[in-house]
């Protein structure tokens, strides 16, 4: 088995595309669901043909509630402090300033979607 990628719900695909897009993922594909919704599928460099994040649109639909159990995905940064200003230059700031969770860690903070969703972005320097 391997892990092919994580969905969640959206509430305006030009909104989540923008962001995401500035975290570096790249729309690979839509495929419709009926009349239902839509699957907007989002790899980032390297990822080969393989779809790692899976937005569903659905028609009609407003809001969503995120509940108490979502958690967050993660991307690396070579250079946090460059990607944090790259974002905030388009509006997108993170929730605290960058910290580690331990001492000698890796230097990390989150940021929110249009949605709300959070994404952990951690840097991890080139070895």
């Amino acid at each position: 088995m391997a892990f092919l990628h994580t969905c969640y719900r959206i509430t305006d695909i030009e909104r989540s595309l923008a962001f995401y897009r500035a975290l570096g993922f790249e729309e690979t594909r839509r495929a419709p669901i009926r009349d239902e919704a839509i699957n907007v599928f989002l790899n980032q460099p390297g990822d080969g043909d393989e779809s790692r994040l899976e937005l569903t649109y659905n028609f009609g639909v407003e809001s969503y509630e995120l509940g108490n159990a979502y958690g967050h995905i993660a991307i690396s940064s070579v250079d946090l402090d460059q990607t944090l200003a790259e974002l905030a230059a388009l509006g997108i700031e993170p929730e605290r300033p960058p910290y580690t969770v331990r001492a000698g860690g890796a230097r990390l903070c989150f940021v929110r979607d249009p949605d709300g969703y959070r994404i952990e972005v951690v840097e991890r320097k080139p070895e």
